[in-house]
């Protein structure tokens, strides 16, 4: 399928794109954008990105969620970046279970897409801090991914990190695929999230630690500003925030207290 897409119909997709979650393409992206919309052209019988474009500004929400997916790179594994994740578990959990004693522990990975990060949090508080009372809320924009999540199936890529003990524990494996428990997977609550929509970011108040990592370099800097005060507004004071390990908030907020545990820096809410 041959279709061109013109710089003035990719600015105008580019600008809905912003609009509507505050994820920014620069033109050295333009043919990214192409490349990865093209099949939709062609399973949605349409013959140009103009086309695509009207079809977008009439509001099908399920072709939305396809664009989110489109347009976002869901590149994630189980124990991703690891050290965050052992001073989540090892360092924050025991300080947060002194601080609010006999009540859950509310833990959000934001933009989890096909769930290892939230998987793995579970599967440590669970093998690490056993008895602890956990609500693992878990959120991504894009359906596609949150179904993926919640049926908990993953190719070797996606496992190669876990240690052999869970992975027998916590999986099930036909060869090919790893199935997770049933339990574990009931253990998270999938939400569809747009990290820069107030309405749905303020019906989750009151977390304790929120990870929301490698997300920030999809916005600018007025998004990184709002999805950063939307997520303060979220934790509890006190609460912790974690972005990418190469990721910082020092153009973009004075609002979090760093905190340095073991080499990681952690941001605190006053």
């Amino acid at each position: 399928m041959n279709v061109v897409l013109q710089d003035t119909t990719f600015r105008q997709l580019r600008d809905f794109i912003y609009g509507k979650c505050g994820i920014y393409i620069n033109d050295t992206k333009k043919y990214l954008i192409e490349n990865r919309l093209v099949k939709v052209l062609q399973e949605n019988n349409l013959s140009s990105y103009e086309e695509y474009l009207s079809l977008m500004q009439s509001g099908n929400g399920n072709e939305l969620s396809r664009l989110y997916d489109a347009i976002t790179t869901n590149e994630t594994f189980f124990f991703r970046e690891q050290q965050q994740i052992d001073v989540l578990i090892d360092l924050l959990v025991p300080g947060i279970i002194k601080d609010k004693p006999g009540k859950a522990i509310q833990i959000w990975s934001a933009a989890c897409s096909t769930g290892e990060e939230p998987y793995t949090i579970g599967m440590l508080l669970a093998e690490k801090q056993r008895g602890t009372r956990a609500g693992l809320i878990a959120s991504d924009i894009s359906e596609v991914v949150l179904e993926s999540a919640r049926k908990g199936i993953y190719g070797s890529y996606s496992v190669r990190n876990i240690p052999e003990p869970y992975l027998k524990k916590y999986f099930r494996s036909n060869g090919h695929f790893y199935e997770i428990d049933p339990a574990m997977r009931n253990s998270v609550k999938f939400l569809n999230v747009n990290l820069v929509d107030d309405r749905k970011v303020k019906t989750l108040r009151d977390i304790d630690v929120v990870l929301c990592r490698n997300v920030l370099i999809y916005f600018d800097d007025k998004m990184k500003q709002k999805a950063v005060s939307l997520l303060y507004d979220s934790l509890r004071p006190g609460g912790y925030l974690f972005i990418g390990l190469s990721e910082s908030l020092h153009n973009v907020t004075r609002a979090f207290k760093p905190v340095v545990m073991n080499k990681v820096i952690v941001y605190q809410r006053s």
